[in-house]
């Protein structure tokens, strides 16, 4: 069981993670809405993992990623995006990004893509 921050600026985005991620029996510590939240619960809860959406108002999650990749580098951050953000997806998992999640989540690319990461 990891400790997982749910990121996306979409309330029913986050509701639909946190679902799919505790029927496999995670616990989710925190939920941010945009990059800025993100960081600041990153370094009040340091999870085991971090969902993180790409576009998001205030600050994206690649800009947040690489903010908290540059802190910890250890942190291990799972991208969504919606379908034809490929270019984004491309930039992020060079940025340090472990894995990436297509919208709409399909519950087991979710946890396929969560077990690979934290293992």
């Amino acid at each position: 069981m990891a400790k997982i921050l749910v990121v996306d600026d979409a309330k029913f985005m986050r509701l639909t993670l946190k679902n799919i991620l505790k029927k496999a029996n995670h616990d989710i510590v925190g939920e941010a809405e945009n990059g800025k939240q993100a960081i600041a619960l990153y370094e009040e809860l340091t999870p085991d993992l971090v969902t993180m959406d790409i576009t998001m108002p205030e600050m994206s999650g690649l800009e947040a990623m690489r903010k908290i990749k540059a802190e910890y580098p250890t942190a291990r951050i799972v991208m969504c995006s919606a379908m034809g953000q490929q270019k984004m997806v491309v930039e992020a998992i060079e940025a340090g990004a472990k894995d990436f999640i297509i919208k709409p989540f399909d519950e087991v690319r979710v946890i396929d893509a969560v077990s690979r990461v934290l293992s």
